[in-house]
């Protein structure tokens, strides 16, 4: 990994070139985007199938073919590993004890002039959830969506994923077989967004869609907000951790990699203190690379999006953070809780 240090004449330059390499450039393929959208909210199905055929190289002879069978679903879930499956169930039951402690409330006050404030939460009837599976496949990304969506208390819960060659990661089906989603549909990209935003013979208008993507779901979401309400537009994954020299290089080598392996774009960062631990660190990502499946799409992130940065005290450090402001912070130092006041942005 690159090594910068705060003190070098040219870190300015080389911290604002690492800045703008995370930005995606929407605007280039607004384009192609839009017209895609007008496809199938003019055309619906036969868009899709179209559409299916050209990016994911298959195509549905029938619209029943979109929707993953219960069936599938279940035959995944018997058929994987069982620590896995494990894994998936902890995961689940955690995820949800989060999210119910995030759940806003219903409340009524009256005034003594007798006015009346209050809310009242009610959850959407219908949720669209986008769930990454072309270059991978991520059930957790399957479950984050899902599970706030059921404590929130959404009636229908409909999840898009592409299936490339009509092929689906068997862990993300064991995982919808977990959650007891019943509509799972093979498409992925625009295409998956503007079926939920503006729905199709077989996939039903959704009133909010969430869920990550590449450049073209981004831009997809932002082209239909207003249609249905989005979550966010997001960009390529990012890490950001500060560490000083308690941490250690394993672990700091392989949350890097963690978000690495997403993407060509993602952005892996690591700010710290301590030179000896960038040096180890650098080393351990190197030799790790070497044993990702997606070592090739991890190592274009870290050559050309990822850096280790090495500053004259935790103040600096912190400064810079704030900075880049990344999407996942680590805080892995003597007394991490210390420095969340001198946080503010992040996630």
């Amino acid at each position: 990994m690159k090594i910068f240090y705060s003190g070098d004449d040219t870190f300015e330059a080389n911290f604002n070139e690492l800045l703008e390499r995370g930005k995606m450039d929407i605007e280039g393929v607004t384009g192609i985007v839009s017209g895609l959208l007008k496809e199938i909210r003019t055309e619906g199905n036969k868009a899709l199938r179209a559409q299916i055929a050209r990016f994911d190289r298959w195509e549905p002879k029938e619209d029943s073919e979109l929707l993953v069978s219960k069936e599938d679903m279940a035959k995944a879930y018997a058929n994987i590993d069982p620590t896995l499956r494990d894994a998936l169930h902890l995961a689940y039951e955690r995820i949800e004890s989060y999210h119910q402690k995030l759940m806003p409330e219903t409340w009524m006050d009256k005034e003594a002039n007798g006015t009346i404030l209050g809310q009242k939460v009610t959850a959407v009837d219908r949720a669209g959830l986008y769930i990454p599976g072309g270059k991978a496949a991520y059930p957790s990304s399957l479950l984050m969506n899902v599970i706030p969506a059921q404590v929130a208390g959404v009636e229908e819960i409909v999840v898009c994923t592409p299936a490339p060659d009509n092929e689906l990661n068997e862990l993300l089906l064991a995982a919808c077989h977990l959650c007891k989603v019943t509509k799972v549909f093979r498409v992925g990209g625009a295409s998956a967004i503007g079926a939920m935003a503006y729905g199709t013979e077989t996939i039903p208008k959704v009133d909010v869609i969430t869920g990550p993507g590449n450049i073209f779901v981004a831009t997809a979401k932002k082209l239909v907000y207003g249609e249905v309400n989005i979550d966010m537009i997001a960009g390529p994954s990012e890490i950001g951790i500060l560490a000083d020299e308690t941490a250690r290089e394993d672990y700091l080598a392989i949350d890097l990699l963690s978000q690495a392996e997403h993407d060509e774009m993602a952005s892996s960062i690591l700010i710290t203190t301590d030179s000896e631990l960038a040096n180890r660190v650098s080393d351990k990502v190197e030799e790790y690379l070497g044993t990702l499946s997606r070592e090739e799409i991890a190592r274009k992130s870290i050559e050309e999006s990822a850096a280790i940065i090495v500053t004259k005290d935790m103040d600096e450090a912190i400064d810079l953070m704030n900075e880049i402001a990344p999407e996942h912070l680590e805080v892995v130092t003597k007394d991490p809780m210390s420095l969340l006041e001198s946080i503010k942005h992040a996630g």
